[in-house]
């Protein structure tokens, strides 16, 4: 660590003098690049119990608390950070699983950075409290000793929930209204619970086991998962509601993928990213021969876009065997959605970026195999609806770069199944589901949330959607 930081907060017992503060994070121990880049392993390792109390040492307890206020699920923030800090470990449990089912996956793939640590006192005169990271502890302490903290749940109501996805948002929503008494039935269209945490998120960044881990959790307060069940096919919206179910929550999150729509894309070695990682995570790609799902590697990868979802296809692409990979990213660093620490991670695992650059065509070898790429330089102007600058080709800065494989992450819609067979549901023009500030949709007792109506956002975005339909729907049912 390096020298630490200090200003004064509170005083040392006895003396009347300020104590220090450290304005320095402890660093999370990680596995060597050079290492790490040839296996799935989890990248980072996690505090140590001395580590864990040590950072929330450095909390201050803001009176006006504004890291809970920068938390999309509201969690009590300082009051887990505390009784960690007394080392009363179960207590910060009970206090942090009363506002989130799914701590494991939230301390490692939340972008804490730009919520609840971005809101942070310390982070306007040094390092924020690491407060993902101290998350992750302690989720990762009940795993490992055993524990399990369940929370009181209320007198059934006999009223009959049914949830249509297992991803953050489902699971977020089922969770909560379990607790406050209802039946609650989750649908999962895939063969295991999870959703996105499943098929979209590898092994490296959040380890299988600490999804499934979280899925049973939420099965212990009596939520019902059945799997291989797809809404719109195996049983309509309307049947769910027809008798069977008082109410029901669409997050089935966003399947589908966008592509570049430019000549050569439906050559051999092109991939969806969301194809790409589904068989890579879910199907276990990443084990083969063990599990049967091989995946084709060339040896030079190009990954297109600059969203958390094409850093985890780069870094997946590089542990499959990939010579060399390059993200393409049509926007300079500043503009790149990913997360800092994910593209960080993959600038060290040797991953080379391409800034302002769009591919314009996919170049075949003569036997309908993609063997090169032609790309544009891109030159930003005025912010476009995101925000971010507009960028625009600059004429004769035409290039071709070699590649055998391609990667297309440029996000995701929803599936239309059941917008397509559900004719009172209305949908956007980019077909994701409207609702209102409370998250009901047009059709009577449904309501939804996740990138069901996102797009595509972050797992606590969608955590906090579900949180919110889940009030709703508890009064709506009361």
């Amino acid at each position: 660590m390096s020298e630490s930081k200090q200003i004064g907060h509170g005083s040392e017992k006895g003396t009347g003098k300020k104590a220090k503060i450290n304005l320095n994070r402890v660093e999370m121990p990680k596995q060597a690049a050079e290492v790490r880049r040839h296996n799935f392993e989890e990248v980072a390792l996690g505090y140590t119990y001395e580590m864990a109390i040590e950072e929330a040492g450095r909390c201050i307890q803001c009176k006006k608390r504004p890291c809970q206020q920068g938390c999309p699920v509201n969690i009590d923030i300082p009051d887990f950070i505390e009784a960690l800090r007394r080392e009363e470990l179960e207590l910060a449990l009970r206090v942090l699983k009363s506002k989130t089912s799914l701590p494991g996956i939230c301390g490692r793939v939340c972008p804490q950075e730009l919520q609840c640590e971005a809101a942070c006192t310390l982070d306007k005169k040094g390092a924020p409290v690491a407060i993902g990271r101290i998350e992750r502890f302690l989720a990762d302490w009940e795993r490992t000793e055993g524990k399990s903290s369940i929370p009181e749940l209320a007198h059934p109501t006999g009223k009959r929930v049914a949830i249509v996805g297992s991803g953050p948002s489902g699971l977020t929503a089922a969770a909560d209204l379990a607790i406050n008494g209802h039946a609650v039935t989750i649908f999962e269209a895939l063969h295991v619970g999870g959703g996105v945490l499943m098929y979209g998120i590898p092994e490296f960044r959040l380890p299988k086991e600490i999804v499934q881990r979280e899925v049973r959790y939420v099965q212990s307060l009596g939520v019902e998962l059945l799997l291989d069940t797809v809404i719109g096919i195996n049983y309509s919206l309307d049947e769910l509601l027809n008798g069977r179910f008082d109410a029901v929550y669409l997050a089935t999150g966003a399947g589908l993928p966008m592509f570049l729509n430019i000549p050569g894309e439906n050559l051999n070695m092109v991939y969806s990213a969301n194809e790409f990682l589904t068989r890579t995570n879910l199907m276990k790609a990443y084990l083969y021969p063990d599990y049967a799902t091989p995946i084709k590697m060339g040896k030079r990868v190009a990954v297109i876009g600059g969203g958390n979802v094409a850093m985890d296809a780069a870094r997946c692409a590089l542990r499959l065997g990939a010579r060399e990979v390059d993200v393409i990213y049509r926007r300079s660093r500043q503009e790149m959605p990913a997360r800092h620490e994910e593209v960080e991670n993959a600038e060290a695992e040797g991953i080379r970026f391409f800034f302002l650059c769009a591919p314009t065509a996919l170049l075949s070898d003569g036997r309908n195999n993609v063997a090169a790429m032609e790309l544009v330089r891109m030159q930003l102007g005025e912010p476009d609806a995101s925000g971010r600058r507009r960028p625009s080709p600059m004429p004769g800065s035409e290039f071709v770069m070699d590649v055998d494989t391609v990667v297309v992450s440029l996000g995701t819609s929803p599936n239309p199944l059941i917008a397509s067979t559900t004719p009172d549901l209305e949908t956007s023009r980019k077909g994701t589901v409207t609702i209102n500030e409370r998250g009901k949709t047009s059709k009577a007792r449904v309501w939804a949330g996740g990138d069901i109506v996102s797009g595509g956002a972050t797992v606590i975005s969608a955590m906090g959607e579900g949180r919110r339909a889940g009030i709703a729907m508890h009064e709506f049912l009361q």
